[in-house]
């Protein structure tokens, strides 16, 4: 199944990171893939605007279940992704990684800055209460589909210099996931490579 597929990815990206890990979780790895660089925009090359942007494909017989077929798993699974998708992205990329990427540093207001940190700190508490429910992933004892979703927001703030030191539930989820198969095949190379353009969280959280 692997020789009919083929990925267009960026390195860092968290949209692209997602079916990356995927992919390898149903062990569809080999894939062919193409590596674009989204700083020669060409992300919006003629190969990747005329692909479907809804095109599907499910495989739930292959590899790990990531949607569990059980109704209460996967209602929580559903709402774990859900929440990931809207508020992790929302507090850590949208409202603090962006600023630090879209303001120059001459013109950071240090009180916006906190206030924002500070919203970061309210939704890492959140998943951080979470984790020491489940004591395992984010939505039970199975990786699923909702770690999908989650771990790069979270692989993205460390690089980013957040310290998992003062979250101990997230740092053992951090470390358990991070060491999976899936992960390190299609951890980002260039964060091997480059150090981060900025670290909002060093220092702050």
């Amino acid at each position: 199944m692997a020789e009919n597929m083929f990925l267009f990815w960026g390195s860092g990206s968290i949209p692209c990171w997602k079916p990356m890990i995927v992919l390898e979780e149903k062990g569809f790895g080999g894939y062919k893939n193409k590596l674009i660089t989204f700083s020669n925009k060409e992300q919006k090359g003629e190969d990747i605007l005329k692909l479907n942007p809804r095109g599907q494909c499910t495989y739930t017989d292959k590899g790990t279940q990531l949607i569990p077929t059980d109704k209460a798993k996967r209602a929580r699974v559903l709402q774990r992704m859900h929440e990931a998708a809207a508020n992790m992205q929302q507090k850590l990329v949208l409202d603090l990684l962006y600023y630090f990427f879209q303001t120059k540093e001459e013109d950071r207001k240090e009180e916006e800055v906190a206030k924002k940190v500070e919203a970061a700190k309210e939704e890492l508490d959140r998943w951080e209460a979470y984790l020491g429910e489940t004591k395992a992933f984010v939505a039970g004892p199975d990786f699923s589909m909702a770690d999908v979703w989650f771990y790069p927001f979270i692989a993205q703030s460390v690089r980013m210099g957040l310290d998992l030191g003062k979250f101990p539930n997230m740092k053992a989820y951090y470390d358990k996931v991070t060491a999976r198969p899936s992960v390190q095949k299609s951890w980002p190379p260039h964060w091997k490579e480059e150090p981060p353009m900025i670290s909002p969280f060093k220092g702050r959280i």
